[in-house]
Order: structure tokens, then C-alpha cells, then sequence
């Protein structure tokens, strides 16, 4: 064999062949068995999860909620990263229950309880059983999570609030999406957040966000084994766009502070274009308490109160407007050429129609104009003028500044309140109701059927500052789009009355001696700040509305002026408190001076009014 190998006959050719073959196998070998080690050892418990893997899974990633600043800059509403337990019907084992619900620190029957809603939706769309779990038992759900096939914690978000006292019915609250609503809206998932009230359900579309999805390998107890395609077929997450209001936080929380432990409403409005810088309907709720998980006896507590702080008092609660009523009886007559700035009309301090006697408080004012009857709040003089206008005239002034009708504030389930028009009275009160001229005595000074919102009368006065624009009032200045980085201003509507400027002229002459003027309804409420606002003119009027079912409501308006510019209007009401000179007028004066002076209070801090229990109001003088 040895000669073979040396003459060359053989089929290697040549010993080295021989050799060269000799290593390639031994090659080959060892590449095979580093291969399969490298398979086994070191990839091995990944492609284990692999192979154990039964399906790919969609987990939806929610969005981070926009956040809320105020009109310079600050942060009012934000979130903080919350935990939440899911659980996909399809993948639970119902023999789990027991365990589950003792992780959980609740009852089989409240875990039932909340997926009941959504049974008939969908068996494999994960429903959010329990949200706002604090951190050491999302720690021990996620260390049961292999006896728990279909469990599932999940980071989410929840509401933060930076501000003293609250804001609940202006920003509103968020809650779980319904069954109802799930039907209606194709993007929501059960156990979704979705907002319910105030700006938070206005400006839901902008704030929610987009959901991301991330695409995972699951086993056969519905665990996740390994990501899909590294993560590329992954939708990013998009979270909400931050909304920046009109509100200031100072003259906000000054608000909040002065009507704590009353019941009426705070509505400031820039006149120059519809912006609402206070909102504030009093009382309210904690929105604290709303956020996450709502404890069903506060809520409870909520309904039951006879408060009632759940009603939104700025746009939903409807009161006579008393004598703040009396510019525009006084603009109605001025414009029809009924009077003019000189008319003279006498009060005897009684005003006799058919068989009833009408009389104005402070006594007789003698023969007076319309400055002069602005000034002292006279009845007579606007009892004569409403007679003369007629209840079609005086409907028609009405309606110019959105009386009777809603002004479409970015708040949701405002009350248009009510204004008698003919048709309306002969509806409610059957044929002929209209014809009874007494009605229109009434409709002179504000009383009668006449219902307004606070909202309403901000629109009204923030009109009468800027002689004649009615302004579509609105919360939002802008919303900031966090991909493109641009402030997207939203567009509101505008529309000039029929009136002529020296009309508001004249009744604006005789709101600055309300305020300024000696025997002006609102004088000595506005002496503490006058000499903080030396640059500004404050023009305002009282009003004690008759309430038949209590104590008289007090209404204050006012707005300032700086050169011939109006810069803030104000519409203070609270329910029971009596006289508006008393009550209304220097809450609006403090809230005025708060937001042109925002340091007044530090000058003089004994101007804040003392709190008033709520259970006392029928006292209040």
C-alpha cells in the first residue's frame, strides 16, 4: 500500500490530498459541533420561548394624556405612570378567581362584576380589571403571573393636579369608557379612559393621543415569550397634545378662595376676544378623587349633597339677572329713540299698573336720566321703559346678546336659559299670556320668567366694554401639536349688535359712577382697591335678584379699561347672599385687582372676605 502512495497510483493522487481532505471533514465536524453547541447552550432558552410560542399577540400601549397649561406657561394638569391588571377572557383559567382576587385585596364577585359589561365585546381583548394599584402588589401580581395565564399589569397614566383648591367643573374628570360608548366609538377599547366632563371631554380628540401597539409571541398560558421581528412591525405610541387655556392661575385660585363655602359662580372674560381667564362654579368636588380609582360612597356622598356640586353652576344653573338687567332695558330704549341721554323720567318711589303697586328701594329719586338711574339702580325708570319697548322689542335686544340662547362656551351641557318671547309665554302660560302688559314691568328690572347663566352675562357685560362685539366665549387659547412642534390656534366666532357706540357710551357713563360716583350702588366695596388700579377705569352694576324659592341671589358685573381698551369683565353670582353690593361686588373686585395686581393681597391681605359655611347662606345680608 506504502509503494502505492509513492508511485502515485492511487485516487487521492498524492499523500498531501490525502492530508488536505483529512482536515476539510475534521473542519466540517468541529463547525457542526460548535454550531449545535452554540444552539443548545448559548441561543438555547431563546428559541425554547420560540418554539413554545402559540401565537403573536397585540398589546396596545395607551398614550400618555395631554397636559393643561394656564395663559402664562404654568402647569395646571399633568400625569404620573400608574399601574394597571388586565385580563384577556379568552386565556383565564376561572379556576384562577380565588387567587387572583385575593392578590388583588378584593372578592370574586367584584372582579366579575367588572368584566360583566364586557363579555359580549370581545373574549380576546384584554379588559382592565383593577387600574391605580399601588407598587407592592403589582410587584407580587407580576411574581404570580405563571399561575395567572390572561393577567397581564400594565403601565398607564393618571391625572395630576398643580393648583390650590380645584377646578372640577372647568378641566373636568376622566373615567372608564361604557359599554354604550364602546358601541359608538370604533377606537376605545373596554377599560379605556375617556373624558366625561369640562375640557377634558371637549378636547378629548386632542388629548387621548394615539395608542401604540407592540407586536409579541405568546405561549400556550398567553405569557410572552419573545418579541416579533425585533420590534419593527411595532406601532409607535403618540402621546396626547398638550392644550394651553386662557385661565390665570392666580385669579383662578383667588377665586376659589374668596367663594370656598358659598354657592354661585366666578366667570372673568378678556373683552377683546372672548377668552376665559376665571372659571369657577362653587360648590364642587375634589378632582383628586376622580382620578384613578373613584370610591363609589364619595360619589355618593357627591348625588346626595344638597349642595349639589355636580351641577355646573356657570352654565347649567339659570337665575333672574335682576337690576344688572337694567343696561340693557336702558341700551333697548336709547337705540329705538325711546329716550335719550337727556330724557328725564320721575320716581315717587312707587310705580302704580292696574291694581298693583311697584316700588323702588332707596325711596323716591325724583325726575332722573339714564346715567342717573344706572348709577342708583332706580326700578321706575326701567319699569317705564320696558312698558314703552314692548315684550317683541325688548325679546330682540335680548337675543342680540345671546339671552334665551346658548353661547357655545368650549364646556359641554351648557343651559341656554330662558327669555318670555311671545311664543314662548303663549306656550307655557296658554293663549293671551303675552297680551299681559304687568309682565313687562317685571321683564324692566329683571325678574319675572327672565332666567340667565353666569356665562351669559359675562358675553353681556364683556359686550357692553367693547361697545357691541359678542364674543363666542372659550377656555383653549391653542393646542400644541408635540410632533410638529406647532401651536394650532383655534378659531372662535364673533358678531357685532346693532347698536350704536354712543349708546354704550352713555350706558357705560352711567356704570363708572356705580362704581366711582357718590350715591353709586357699588362705591364703597370698591374703595380698598381703587388705589391699587390707578391706571384703570372699573365700571360696574349691582343686582339682588327676588329668588321665590329662598333668599335673594347677588349679582355683581364690572369690567376695567386701560386708556380706551377694556382688559378684564367680570360676572360674580351667589346664590342666597342677599345684596349684591354686599356680597358679589367686592369678591369681583378682588378677583379684578387680583389679575391686574397680582400682588395686591401681600399689600393688604386683610381684604380677603371671611368663609361663610354653606349650611348658614339663607343668612347672608
Amino acid at each position: 500500500m506504502a509503494d502505492r502512495y509513492k508511485t502515485g497510483n492511487t485516487e487521492f493522487g498524492s499523500l498531501q490530498r490525502a492530508k488536505i481532505l483529512k482536515g476539510l471533514i475534521v473542519l466540517i465536524a468541529i463547525s457542526y459541533i460548535g454550531r449545535l453547541g452554540y444552539l443548545q447552550i448559548i441561543k438555547g432558552s431563546a428559541f425554547l420561548s420560540v418554539s413554545e410560542a402559540q401565537a403573536i399577540k397585540q398589546n396596545i400601549i395607551d398614550p400618555f394624556r395631554g397636559n393643561m397649561y394656564d395663559r402664562n406657561g404654568e402647569l395646571i394638569v399633568h400625569n404620573e405612570p400608574s399601574f394597571t391588571v388586565k385580563l384577556t377572557p379568552s386565556d383565564f383559567d376561572t379556576l384562577r378567581y380565588p387567587l387572583l382576587a385575593s392578590l388583588l385585596n378584593t372578592s370574586v364577585f367584584e372582579i366579575q362584576k367588572k368584566l360583566k359589561p364586557f363579555i359580549g365585546y370581545s373574549r380576546f381583548e384584554p379588559v382592565k380589571i383593577a387600574r391605580n394599584i399601588d407598587r407592592d402588589m403589582a410587584f407580587l401580581i407580576e411574581e404570580y403571573l405563571d399561575y395567572l395565564p390572561g393577567i397581564e399589569v400594565a403601565i398607564e397614566s393618571k391625572r395630576l393636579y398643580n393648583f390650590e383648591g380645584t377646578m372640577s367643573h372647568l378641566l373636568g374628570y376622566t373615567s372608564e369608557i361604557n359599554a354604550a360608548q364602546l358601541e359608538r366609538m370604533q377606537y376605545y377599547k373596554p377599560g379605556d379612559i375617556i373624558g366625561k366632563t369640562g375640557l377634558e371631554y371637549t378636547y378629548e380628540d386632542f388629548l387621548r393621543g394615539t395608542k401604540g401597539i407592540r407586536y409579541v409571541a405568546v405561549n400556550r398560558s398567553g405569557q410572552k415569550v419573545s418579541s416579533f421581528n425585533n420590534g419593527k412591525s411595532d406601532d409607535p405610541v403618540v402621546n396626547g397634545m398638550d392644550i394651553k387655556l386662557a385661565i390665570d392661575k392666580g385669579a383662578q385660585e383667588k377665586a376659589m378662595e374668596l367663594l370656598e363655602g358659598k354657592r354661585g359662580s366666578i366667570i372673568a372674560m378678556d373683552p377683546n376676544n372672548g377668552e376665559i381667564v376665571v372659571y369657577l362654579s362653587k360648590p364642587d368636588y375634589d378632582l383628586k378623587e376622580m382620578s384613578g380609582r373613584v370610591r363609589p360612597e364619595y360619589y355618593k356622598q357627591l348625588r346626595e349633597d344638597p349642595g349639589k356640586p355636580l351641577v355646573n353652576r356657570g352654565i347649567m344653573s339659570g337665575y333672574p339677572p335682576g337690576s344688572t338687567w337694567k343696561m340693557l332695558v336702558g341700551m333697548a330704549a336709547l337705540q329705538e329713540g325711546i329716550i335719550n341721554e337727556n330724557t328725564t323720567l320721575v320716581c315717587n318711589g312707587a310705580f302704580h299698573f292696574g291694581n298693583r303697586v311697584f316700588k323702588c328701594h332707596g325711596g323716591a329719586h325724583g325726575a332722573i336720566n339714564i346715567r342717573t338711574a344706572i348709577k342708583t339702580s332706580c326700578n321706575i325708570f326701567f319699569y317705564r321703559c320696558a312698558l314703552k319697548l314692548g315684550l317683541d322689542r325688548l325679546a330682540k335686544y335680548a337675543q342680540m346678546f345671546r339671552f334665551g340662547q346658548k353661547t357655545f362656551i368650549d364646556i359641554p351641557n351648557e343651559n341656554r336659559g330662558f327669555y318670555p318671547t311671545a311664543e314662548m309665554l303663549e306656550k307655557r302660560f296658554g293663549k293671551g299670556a303675552s297680551k299681559y302688559r304687568g309682565r313687562l314691568v317685571n321683564y324692566g328690572i329683571g325678574q319675572g320668567e327672565i332666567n340667565v347663566t353666569p356665562i351669559q352675562m359675562a358675553v353681556y357685560i364683556s359686550a357692553i366694554a367693547n361697545k357691541g362685539t359678542v364674543y363666542q366665549p372659550h377656555v383653549v387659547r391653542s393646542i400644541h401639536n408635540n410632533l410638529t412642534g406647532k401651536h394650532l390656534k383655534m378659531d372662535y366666532d364673533a358678531n357685532k349688535v346693532d347698536i350704536s357706540e354712543h349708546v354704550f357710551d352713555i350706558i357705560r357713563n352711567g356704570m363708572f359712577d356705580v362704581v366711582n360716583a357718590p350715591g353709586g350702588t357699588g362705591l364703597w366695596a370698591f374703595a380698598p382697591y381703587r388705589q391699587y388700579l390707578p391706571e384703570y377705569k372699573v365700571y360696574g352694576k349691582t343686582g339682588t335678584a327676588q329668588n321665590p324659592h329662598g333668599a335673594d341671589h347677588s349679582w355683581f358685573v364690572c369690567f376695567a379699561t386701560k386708556g380706551d381698551k377694556p382688559v378684564l369683565a367680570i360676572a360674580c353670582m351667589v346664590e342666597n347672599a342677599g345684596f349684591g353690593s354686599t356680597v358679589a361686588a367686592p369678591i369681583a373686585y378682588q378677583v379684578l385687582t387680583k389679575f391686574l395686581r397680582p400682588d395686591y393681597d401681600k399689600d393688604m391681605p386683610h381684604v380677603s372676605l371671611a368663609k361663610k359655611d354653606s349650611t348658614n347662606q339663607n343668612k347672608i345680608q
